[in-house]
């Protein structure tokens, strides 16, 4: 009987960071790199709370099962100095990316960008990162007819398709770009290049033709 070799990521990591510190070039290869790696282990919210949160397991199923357009996930890709932000919206269902230049990462601003972003579109439910600049969220429900719901404060992976989606914008915009030095027009074109490229996880389609299909049927079925 042959043995199988497990290998798990967090062991790919050490290695790759211990190489780093032996003046090896294996972390340059990274998609994400970080001067530091980050614990997750401590369990504890340390940058304040946002009142009226609804936890991610309060979610209806259906969002859970990306059956339907209009579950999106909402974060913020914060810029050098943590001066300046983007804002990012992506549809589970698609994987479809909104984006919206924000000159600062408080509260009011971050709503507003969001607002402008989502204006016209049919929101169903937004899944938060539990950053405070989302403390406004009750007046982005009301202005979209949608609900909200948080993720639990250091779990990532509850947001994945945002958190994958912002490593494919951080190609464009790497750590230390000074998010308020951005031309739009940028950020625009970089949120296209990623809305028509193709996944491996949508069949080899894009964003946009997954989206405009599912939106294609609902408008026959209706």
């Amino acid at each position: 009987m042959e043995s199988t070799l497990s290998i798990c990521h967090e062991s790919i990591y050490r290695y790759i960071y211990e190489d780093k510190r032996n003046g090896g070039d294996l972390y340059t290869h990274l998609r994400c790199q970080k001067k530091r790696r980050k614990r997750y282990a401590s369990g504890r919210n340390r940058r304040g709370t946002i009142c009226d949160q609804v936890r991610i397991d309060k979610r209806p199923a259906v969002v859970e099962k990306r059956k339907r357009l209009g579950d999106l996930e909402g974060d913020t890709m914060i810029g050098k100095s943590h001066k300046g932000a983007i804002v990012t919206m992506v549809d589970r269902k698609s994987r479809l990316l909104y984006t919206g230049l924000s000159h600062t990462k408080e509260a009011p601003e971050v709503t507003s960008k969001i607002l402008i972003t989502l204006d016209g579109k049919k929101v169903k439910t937004i899944t938060y990162d539990n950053g405070l600049e989302f403390s406004l969220h009750k007046e982005i429900a009301e202005k979209t007819n949608s609900k909200s719901y948080f993720a639990y404060p250091y779990h990532s992976w509850e947001r994945g398709t945002n958190e994958n989606t912002n490593g494919l914008l951080r190609q464009f915009f790497p750590k230390g770009t000074d998010f308020r030095s951005i031309d739009p027009k940028d950020l625009e074109a970089a949120t296209e290049n990623i809305n028509n490229r193709p996944r491996k996880i949508l069949g080899w389609k894009s964003p946009v033709e997954v989206h405009y299909k599912v939106k294609m049927t609902y408008t026959r079925m209706q």
